[in-house]
């Protein structure tokens, strides 16, 4: 947003000049006018009352739930009326699921019989599922209806349709028979008739499946819309691929504040509050910290051949983050993978093989570059580590090669385990996988130098 175009509105609101800011608003692009939200918001409500019904329902459905409710608070009871019945139903849904129980029910009271009894089916689906995402507005035909009666069809009620891209054919029991492009009704003869042009190959989500499974169907399929059917194949519904794009970078938000070692934060970052926000932290980091005990538990373990060999203490936190990094990315990796598609639960020992591998091999790179670090060190009299450098850094090789394969195993298997287990693999985070792994480094560590060492420094 322009900042001259954001002075020009402020100057028109200390004027008072509602008829000029409604002319003004009216040329401005819907997404410019969320941009003005975000930068006057203390004006939100003024912007959506004063825009014609058709763009203040556009604004506020981009808007996130914030903002949303906000809005709703300060808007005049018409006004609020107005858009709560225009917003489509898939929206609607999504702004009730968010708001408290008291508020929804006064809402749903402004709407019309047929239209509250839509939002009330919606909210009746659990709030991850694909149900809570589909509209009942779409364009349905009997397959015995020629093509110029589907077109007329379409015509008289198309309007009303989230998307009339596709066409959907049912029986007379509502059962979903195939869906058709408009493309092909269009080039069709008008005499033909509907079900000569079906192959019963069609694409369709479960009600009551997770979102996250239309997220990758969508992504495999390149469709506008897919039907929602029950468990009797009836078509409920469909989902546009609007709101799975809005659902998938929620997703990815949600993965992101996991993968980082934190809770999902379900409002803007600058707009939660701050003791919201240290709970919403707390408590990963406390298990981290209490995980991170045990690594103090282990060097207490080794604390005689620590005072032996005091030269091995110079490369704990060496050997630390090499595994704790090797299991950090192997996690990031197979999280991504699965998350689109790539890998299954099935393929767990695919995965497997080729961490064994790389980790092997990453192993060798990481030990390689650390023996001879050890070894130009003591040639170049840089620092002395004893009469027994040799075995030293023999040591630091076998360990970073054993941790880092360790590392690259847990970080892939650990996303897979939670999923088996139907946890979000996003939980076993970079921050989880490295604490798992510095724990288990440090018995590595001591075991391969007690091998090594044993009868020299131990």
């Amino acid at each position: 947003m322009e900042e001259m175009v954001v002075e020009e509105i402020q100057e028109l609101l200390e004027k008072e000049n509602d008829k000029a800011l409604k002319q003004y608003l009216d040329q401005l692009n819907i997404s410019d006018v969320e941009e003005l939200i975000d930068e006057l918001p203390q004006y939100a409500a003024k912007f959506i009352e004063t825009l014609s019904l058709n763009r203040a329902v556009n604004v506020f459905r981009i808007l996130d739930f914030p903002t949303q409710e906000r809005i709703i608070k300060k808007l005049s009871g018409n006004k609020l009326n107005q858009i709560i019945k225009d917003l489509p139903p898939d929206d609607r849904t999504a702004l009730f699921s968010e708001l408290k129980g008291d508020v929804v029910k006064k809402m749903i009271t402004l709407l019309p019989p047929e239209e509250r009894k839509e939002s009330l089916a919606l909210l009746g689906y659990k709030e991850d599922s694909i149900g809570r995402l589909m509209t009942p507005d779409y364009i349905a035909v009997k397959p015995e209806w020629s093509i110029s009666r589907v077109l007329a069809h379409i015509r008289r009620y198309g309007k009303n349709s989230e998307t009339i891209d596709v066409v959907y054919v049912i029986d007379k029991e509502g059962v979903l028979l195939d869906d058709i492009r408009i493309r092909e009704v269009l080039l069709a003869d008008p005499e033909a008739i509907i079900g000569e042009l079906t192959d019963k190959r069609f694409i369709a989500l479960k009600a009551n499946d997770p979102q996250e499974d239309a997220i990758n169907i969508f992504r495999m399929n390149n469709r506008v819309a897919l039907p929602v059917v029950d468990e009797n194949n009836i078509l409920l519904g469909i989902v546009t691929v609007d709101d799975i794009l809005w659902i998938a970078n929620e997703e990815y938000t949600e993965d992101m504040h996991k993968i980082g070692g934190t809770e999902a934060l379900d409002e803007p970052y600058l707009d939660i509050p701050i003791l919201k926000l240290v709970k919403k932290r707390a408590g990963w980091l406390i298990i981290l910290f209490l995980g991170e005990m045990l690594t103090a538990t282990a060097m207490q373990h080794f604390e005689i051949e620590l005072e032996k060999a005091v030269v091995l203490s110079l490369f704990i936190p060496l050997i630390m983050s090499s595994g704790g990094n090797s299991g950090s990315q192997a996690s990031t990796l197979i999280i991504q993978a699965m998350a689109l598609g790539e890998v299954t639960i099935a393929e767990w020992w695919r995965v497997m093989r080729r961490e064994l591998v790389s980790g092997a091999l990453l192993g060798i790179i990481l030990g390689t570059i650390g023996f001879v670090r050890i070894v130009t060190w003591q040639e170049l009299h840089l620092y002395n580590y004893g009469p027994h450098w040799f075995l030293i850094a023999t040591t630091i090789f076998f360990t970073l090669v054993g941790i880092v394969l360790w590392g690259s195993l847990i970080g892939s298997m650990m996303p897979i385990i939670l999923k088996k287990l139907k946890l979000d693999p996003a939980t076993s985070s970079a921050p989880f996988v490295a604490t798992m792994v510095d724990v288990t480094g440090i018995v590595i560590y001591f075991s391969v130098a007690v091998l090594i060492l044993k009868g020299v420094l131990l």
